[in-house]
């Protein structure tokens, strides 16, 4: 199953999970970043995980895990939503060696200031939905365990991540424990399994890194979970995409006022500004810069080349 993922939960027990494999979607960042081994394979975990956090969401919006680094990586960005649409980016410092075999706790937490950033964005019109972020220090040697240490700290629910990611594929396993409510347990023929949260931890802490990269994700719920009984949710499709376009970097010069865009025209002969996520190119020559600040032409869509 490429660029896909499936919820899924335990019938007996309070327990319910995702497993999401990223192909083509994961190429189409790999193809926009040219970085380290080390740290694709990073942020190709962190997309893995954003999407099975994302695959819960209530709301129309998006989830945004960035963690800020104090190392070689300033910050690691993935933004997607419960559709399955993602994008994902990286910015390194201009001094970054080129270490392939660096640890995330050297990439982004050399000096014990690395932070773990979770944003809810709704995007909608309805008030009552306000944008929210919790912020946590640093903390684990992999995403997965930072992850697990915010979902410890900030939402109280008991999760475990496996992920895995190279250069072509990035893959993820996610198990949570939900409440145990009297009315599924009181589920006509369901059998209260008191042990099905420790037992299916046990079970995927079996599944190697191999086996996530090698293995199509039904293959790797039946070598995980043939013995027990798994009920699916729902399976969607993930794909990479890119909300950037070039009205909104016309918006941003027009923040930056006439004088200083004349200003880098002068300088530059026009002005170029490229998506942090998918490296698309924006170009605004002299008479495209000049149109940016002529009255009535602010709200016009702008249909120039990139």
């Amino acid at each position: 199953m490429s660029d896909t993922l499936v919820r899924f939960h335990l019938r007996d027990a309070p327990v319910r999970g995702g497993i999401v494999s990223l192909d083509r979607a994961w190429l189409e960042i790999v193809n926009r970043h040219e970085v380290p081994a080390s740290v694709r394979d990073r942020l190709g975990e962190l997309s893995a995980a954003a999407m099975l956090l994302a695959a819960s969401l209530k709301f129309d919006g998006a989830l945004i895990l960035q963690i800020h680094g104090d190392g070689p990586v300033a910050l690691f960005v993935v933004e997607c939503d419960a559709r399955g649409r993602f994008r994902a980016t990286v910015k390194l410092r201009e001094d970054m060696a080129a270490n392939v075999d660096a640890t995330l706790a050297q990439l982004v937490n050399r000096n014990g200031r690395g932070r773990f950033v979770v944003t809810l964005d709704p995007r909608s019109d309805d008030s009552a939905r306000r944008t929210y972020q919790g912020i946590v220090p640093f903390a684990g040697a992999t995403v997965a365990a930072a992850l697990e240490h915010y979902m410890e700290r900030s939402e109280q629910v008991p999760t475990r991540l496996w992920l895995a990611a190279d250069g072509t594929r990035a893959t993820g396993l996610l198990l949570q424990q939900l409440a145990d409510d009297g009315a599924r347990r009181g589920a006509p023929g369901a059998t209260r399994d008191a042990d099905g949260w420790n037992r299916m931890q046990r079970l995927a802490e079996t599944l190697s890194n191999d086996e996530l990269l090698r293995l199509d994700s039904q293959d790797v719920l039946h070598r995980l979970f043939w013995q027990e009984s798994i009920d699916a949710l729902d399976r969607r499709e993930c794909r990479f995409e890119c909300r950037c376009s070039r009205e909104k970097v016309a918006a941003m010069l027009r923040l930056l006022g006439p004088k200083e865009v004349r200003e880098i025209v002068a300088e530059q002969g026009r002005i170029e500004v490229r998506c942090e996520f998918c490296n698309l190119p924006y170009r605004f020559d002299a008479v495209d810069s000049a149109g940016l600040f002529v009255a009535g032409l602010e709200s016009t869509p702008l249909n120039g080349p990139h």
